[in-house]
């Protein structure tokens, strides 16, 4: 895991994954989702990007960023979300004084083009069906995916059957 370099170009639009420490359930409750979404709007207004499409399970979430012309810091917005919701919830310490809220890390992909923009979006509105935690993705409420449905991305009866995109990819 050292040897990892991340990929940073300036403008890019890039899929996220950002687990909790442990993969304790925090979002279970509506309260943390809600934290979540101030820390995310206070970061925006100091470092603006766009968050295109989203989805919050009770131990992780993806989305989709694009990052502002000239600008590649997604880390640093990152780093800025994770504090900003870590001093509102109550967590255990490690010894270096680090809240135990979130994995240390997280994953990112730079979407290439159209296509892996919608196969990424696809594997976002399938997730929470394919952890077993609705049957369909407009049952979940805590996800952009009403809003893809709304500018007729979706039909309101997309992913009744696993879409392939979502059945291939893998980003726990």
């Amino acid at each position: 895991m050292g040897d990892y370099r991340r990929l940073y170009v300036p403008g890019g639009t890039y899929f996220f994954t950002v687990l909790t420490y442990d993969r304790q359930p925090l979002f279970a409750d509506p309260s943390k989702v809600g934290q979540l979404r101030l820390a995310l709007r206070k970061v925006k207004s100091k470092r603006p990007f766009v968050v295109l499409a989203g989805v919050v399970l009770p131990n992780h979430l993806h989305c989709l960023w694009r990052l502002p012309e000239g600008d590649a810091d997604f880390s640093t917005r990152w780093q800025m979300i994770k504090t900003e919701f870590s001093r509102h919830v109550p967590a255990a310490i490690q010894k270096d004084g680090a809240k135990m809220v979130w994995q240390l890390r997280f994953y990112e992909h730079l979407i290439r083009d159209e296509e892996d923009f919608r196969k990424h979006l696809d594997y976002i509105h399938y997730s929470p069906v394919k952890h077993g935690l609705v049957a369909t993705p407009g049952e979940w409420t805590q996800s952009s995916f009403k809003r893809f449905v709304a500018v007729n991305w979706y039909t309101s009866d997309w992913g009744n059957v696993v879409p392939p995109d979502a059945e291939d990819m893998d980003h726990e």
